[in-house]
């Protein structure tokens, strides 16, 4: 099967979803027959990937530096991505694309291409695009009941849907997805590829005693890290060893946070360290007592969530859709959205290491059983046996 895959993003980055493609690509890739030609953004590090034709949307050095989340610079690298989108399948008529596998918000594009080429798609659910659309510019939402229609559209007309979490899989399900199959994000703990080792304690020059709550991704407004610095700041005023060290964001958002630091009088216990590879990640959450998770917004669980279990460490959460699809009171210590609380719960497991012990081990099984490449290859194997047949 020849397969358009559409992914509107920069490739490759080290942050969720091109991770999520990335992994995609590789099992889609070991499929006994198919070719798949991949469509990205112009930036990212270029990666080979057996079987996989990579092509790139042409650069403009005004849309370099394309964030997470949606914004005007990555829209107008949308209306760049239709086009290069529709060269590819005209230039291809000779030799039809079977099949588009298409992510977030290219989904669109891949129904105006069902109308117009006859091609079936695969809808790869990472959100629901009405509802971020909304979350990120409060003048959209008497618009949200018409951005739901479209949504709908796209769904109820794909060949299948592929969400990532079972929050995802209702409204897929609710807007008449004709097949569905949830492919969960996974740990990304393997021994293979996570061998960088970098040293915190030494870095930031503190003693085996301090302990340390450790949040790692990035820094955009959804993920709380607000909610976060302002809860470790109820923290510091109780306890006097621990530090908040924060993995992940960009330049910007990184001074606009350690501005806020300061004002706290934190610079002391909250450290903003900026980005790490991704083969340090074993090094880093091994190395945390508790690992923080104090997303405000969306459906979809962050990817974070499923190396947080694997490492073994204890988890404080924020207990809303975003984190319980995934995490539950076995496996985490779940708090309300609020500074108070998630103080509170932080203060909790800083108190007893006995439970984090418990936490820890829960969340490690878990990730175990669940949450590995067998099961993603499984799971997305399982949905193109279905459409090859």
């Amino acid at each position: 099967m020849r397969t358009l895959f559409l992914s509107p993003q920069p490739f490759f980055q080290e942050r969720g979803t091109p991770i999520a493609v990335r992994l995609a690509l590789e099992v889609l890739s070991k499929r006994n027959g198919d070719s798949i030609d991949l469509l990205v953004y112009h930036e990212g590090t270029d990666v080979e990937i057996s079987g996989v034709t990579v092509h790139r949307i042409p650069a403009f050095s005004f849309l370099n530096n394309v964030r997470p989340s949606i914004s005007c610079k990555k829209l107008l690298c949308d209306l760049i991505f239709f086009f290069s989108a529709l060269n590819l399948i005209v230039r291809n008529r000779s030799k039809q694309f079977q099949l588009i596998h298409a992510v977030e918000e290219s989904v669109f594009m891949a129904y105006f291409f069902k109308i117009f080429f006859r091609i079936p798609y695969v809808y790869d659910m990472d959100s629901s695009l009405s509802m971020q659309l909304t979350e990120k510019w409060a003048l959209l939402k008497p618009l949200k009941p018409i951005l739901s229609s479209l949504e709908k559209l796209a769904v109820k007309n794909s060949r299948a849907v592929v969400p990532v979490c079972d929050a995802l899989a209702i409204i897929a399900e609710g807007h008449g997805a004709p097949d569905m199959q949830i492919v969960r994000d996974i740990s990304l703990l393997s021994e293979q590829s996570l061998d960088s080792e970098i040293d915190l304690r030494t870095e930031l020059k503190l003693t085996s005693a301090q302990e340390i709550v450790l949040y790692i991704g990035n820094l955009e407004s959804y993920q709380g890290i607000d909610l976060l610095i302002e809860s470790f700041e109820i923290v510091a005023q109780q306890n006097s060893s621990a530090q908040l060290i924060i993995v992940g964001g960009s330049v910007e958002h990184i001074s606009n946070y350690r501005t806020k630091v300061q004002k706290l009088a934190l610079t002391q216990r909250i450290h903003l360290i900026g980005p790490r590879p991704v083969s340090a990640l074993r090094s880093l959450l091994l190395q945390a007592d508790i690992l923080a998770s104090p997303r405000t917004k969306g459906e979809n669980t962050p990817m974070k969530i499923y190396s947080y279990l694997h490492s073994g460490r204890a988890i404080v959460a924020t207990n809303l859709p975003t984190n319980t699809q995934v995490l539950d009171n076995h496996t985490s210590l779940l708090s309300e959205p609020t500074p108070q609380a998630f103080g509170a719960a932080i203060l909790t497991l800083l108190n007893d290491a006995k439970q984090r012990q418990i936490l820890g081990e829960a969340g490690y099984a878990k990730a175990e059983k669940l949450y590995t490449l067998e099961v993603f290859s499984e799971s997305l194997n399982a949905l193109y046996d279905r459409i090859a047949s």
